[in-house]
């Protein structure tokens, strides 16, 4: 099916500036940019938009500076693009044109500075991260092992069904069943089954099952 190829990562490679960077520094740069995006509005409606719009522009010169073309930051912000307009809408409506820019420039500030944090970092460092960011919390019985796995078999799967809806979408329109329902949704029901077996089988055979069987 055409939806494995969802299943190549976001990184895109490089020897760039922000590729070096640590990954500690990138995330904490992305939580910088969340908290300006996010308390600039408790200063002044006005202030809170130079703000806003300020790191937007850096962020977005930040996609050209790791090497990123306009495409990527497109394809970003295309994913939610309905989404933006309807926000953007209401806004407006309730708060006029200033509050509306504000928030749909914080959201596409927040949304680009995640997408260089992936674009410039291997799966497998996120990851290696993300373990180590939960690692205190093995004190309380948490497995960090487990929870980083956990999150690769999301980062997999949800491209995985994405991608499956999108074949079966297809393959329904050339057969002019694209408002069956049945012919567009149960292929990809039996598909993400077959996936999620595989997948636990493979889990199986590293030795990976539930936890009762590590402690049996």
């Amino acid at each position: 099916m055409r939806g494995h190829a969802f299943l190549v990562a976001g990184y895109v490679p490089g020897n760039s500036p922000v590729h070096r960077l640590p990954l500690g520094v990138k995330a904490l740069l992305l939580l910088a940019v969340a908290v300006l995006c996010l308390a600039s509005p408790l200063v002044s409606v006005r202030a809170g938009a130079v703000v806003t719009s300020a790191t937007l522009v850096v962020v977005a010169a930040s996609h050209f500076v790791a090497g990123l073309t306009w495409p990527r930051i497109w394809r970003a912000v295309r994913m939610m693009l309905i989404f933006l307009v309807l926000i953007a809408a209401y806004q407006w409506w309730q708060y006029g044109p200033l509050v509306a820019w504000q928030v749909i420039a914080a959201i596409v500030a927040t949304v680009l500075a995640s997408n260089i944090l992936t674009a410039t970092t291997p799966v497998d460092q996120l990851l290696d991260g993300l373990a180590a960011l939960v690692q205190p919390l093995a004190r309380f019985g948490a497995d960090p092992e487990r929870f980083s796995l956990t999150v690769a078999l999301m980062l997999r799967s949800i491209p995985f069904v994405i991608g499956a809806f999108a074949d079966v979408r297809d393959a329904a329109r050339a057969r002019g069943l694209e408002r069956n329902l049945l012919a567009r949704s149960l292929p990809v029901v039996i598909a993400t089954v077959g996936y999620a077996r595989a997948t636990g089988e493979a889990l199986a055979a590293r030795g990976l099952g539930d936890p009762d069987d590590d402690v049996e």
